[in-house]
């Protein structure tokens, strides 16, 4: 049955008020992971002695949760988007803390907790409802100015940062801290407050440097490749040199046999390899066609919670997305972080879709509705 505007039912105030362009786009990259994960993760899988066909399957099984993830979400209006994020934060902020005393360890850090037969990692869920809960208590903030709700969000973001780091995490904390930095930008503090927050990175990023030696070794590996081992970042190089323009074709590539993470932080490198720089470009203008579709929702949204709130999603996204494709070329230090929607992962596959709904739901038009409290600014220039 075809739905039509004048329909006043769920289905149709759903279908004419989400951005179908943007859900069609999630839903685009969520295909191009399976497509992916079927080029890159065979031969890890054997590898390892598992079935050829195991990550494939896995994916698939997380993506039949991740879809209804996406589309249930879509249809909260945002006072549940909001209830949402802050519940997922809270339960992620225990697992996450859970995972230091029982969950396993693995290449030395504790970011996994098993639930079950399913092993997840917290902060991938984290992040999205980090976004909404320091989007909410902001937004509060400029709503009733008596509440202090910028000390609220920086408590908030220092106890899941200070999480991340004893698990450790170091390229998680630097996205998160990356994204708070632009949520504030964004809402407008101060010079002084940005100075003095940007001196405690700095400072974060030195000490890490001189207090732990797998921080010091990315970093004067990619500084100095030759003080060390570079073999994951040197044949990542090569497959986008062996690729081309047009790739190899799907099953042609060499780098999926020797990169121990090919199906996770180097699929990127894959996708190079056997479908070549046009693929790659295709990729990277749709990870740009979400991300800036979600910044022009937020600049046309009048409510302050809604705006920061679609900013920050947009821009995790985006720079997560930029920081795993940068190290595939060398341009950033080697870090563990999956291509949003491309990368096997099924806590981030599900994390991603979480965030991608309450993006959906914040970002549905919003017919005769007018703000009653004071609107931000939202400037990207």
């Amino acid at each position: 049955m075809l739905l039509g505007r004048s329909d006043r039912g769920l289905l149709a105030r759903w279908w004419f008020t989400v951005d179908r362009g943007l859900m069609f786009a999630v839903l685009l990259l969520m295909a191009s992971g399976v497509l992916v994960s079927m080029a890159a993760s065979p031969p890890v899988a054997e590898r390892i002695g598992a079935d050829t066909f195991h990550f494939i399957k896995s994916q698939l099984f997380y993506l039949s949760l991740a879809v209804p993830v996406l589309v249930t979400l879509s249809f909260f209006p945002p006072r549940y988007a909001r209830r949402a994020g802050l519940l997922v934060f809270f339960v992620a902020l225990g697992l996450m803390a859970a995972a230091l005393f029982y969950g396993p360890e693995i290449k030395g850090a504790h970011r996994w907790i098993n639930i079950g037969p399913i092993n997840l990692q917290p902060s991938e869920f984290a992040k999205p409802a980090f976004v909404i809960v320091a989007a909410w208590f902001l937004a509060e903030h400029t709503r009733r100015p008596e509440m202090p709700g910028q000390v609220i969000a920086l408590i908030f973001a220092a106890a899941f940062i200070g999480l991340l780091i004893i698990q450790p995490d170091f390229g998680q904390t630097a996205l998160v801290i990356l994204t708070f930095g632009s949520m504030l930008l964004i809402y407008g503090i101060s010079w002084f407050t940005v100075l003095g927050l940007g001196a405690l990175g700095v400072a974060g990023v030195f000490a890490a440097y001189e207090l732990v030696d797998h921080v010091r070794s990315r970093i004067d590996r990619f500084m100095s490749p030759d003080k060390g081992d570079t073999f994951q970042v040197d044949t990542a190089l090569e497959a986008f040199k062996n690729g081309g323009l047009m790739g190899t074709g799907p099953g042609g590539g060499q780098a999926k046999l020797v990169l121990p993470d090919a199906h996770t932080d180097f699929t990127f490198a894959v996708v190079g390899e056997e479908f070549g720089l046009i693929a790659c470009i295709i990729l990277m203008s749709l990870f740009a066609f979400v991300v800036l579709k979600i910044l022009v929702r937020a600049k046309q949204e009048p409510d302050p919670f809604a705006a920061l709130a679609l900013s920050g999603l947009g821009l995790i996204f985006g720079f997560q997305a930029v920081i795993n494709m940068g190290v595939n070329v060398a341009l950033l230090p080697a870090k563990g972080m999956t291509l949003p929607f491309i990368s096997y992962g099924g806590s981030s596959l599900l994390g991603m879709a979480f965030g991608m709904g309450l993006v959906l739901a914040l970002g549905r038009k919003r017919f005769g509705v007018r703000s009653s409290v004071p609107q931000l600014n939202v400037s990207y220039a």
